[in-house]
């Protein structure tokens, strides 16, 4: 049985549509936002159980919007999406609070399992980030705890 909400927030439309059709399979409610405006406003007033948000929306003053997020609600579980897959970028959004990052060009394949796993209380990285930062000692994981 689908339960809880979520909020998706990116500020294409296609990708949008698309991973709003996966979350639904999941979520009872999905509700979208394309903008940082918006979604700083309705992760206030609807309290979701999940944000999922781009990883390039424009952010104000923090570094990235992880950090802002997790500024803003610190008990929000919150998923990244991103074209990036740097260790850097990777790794900041996890140091700045981000429970998962997935890749937007896998976001079929990975966002169900980074969900299952963020709401166990566990992070997740898209498995093409790890193979591609494997070399690297500070390079996140796939499901760790």
């Amino acid at each position: 049985m689908k339960k809880g909400k979520v909020l998706l927030a990116d500020s294409h439309q296609n990708m949008l549509a698309g991973v709003r059709n996966l979350l639904e399979n999941m979520f009872e409610t999905v509700f979208m936002v394309a903008d940082e405006t918006s979604l700083m406003e309705a992760a206030e007033k609807l309290a979701p159980d999940l944000i999922v948000a781009d990883l390039s929306l424009p952010v104000t003053k923090e570094v990235n919007i992880a950090r802002r997020l997790k500024k803003a609600f610190p008990a929000i579980k919150l998923i990244i999406l991103s074209v990036h897959d740097e260790r850097t970028a990777i790794n900041e959004c996890i140091e700045a609070g981000a429970s998962a990052v997935v890749l937007k060009r896998s976001a079929v394949d990975d966002l169900m399992p980074a969900v299952t796993s963020v709401m166990k209380g566990l992070t997740f990285v898209s498995p093409a980030i790890a193979d591609a930062n494997k070399k690297s000692p500070k390079a996140v994981g796939q499901g760790t705890e």
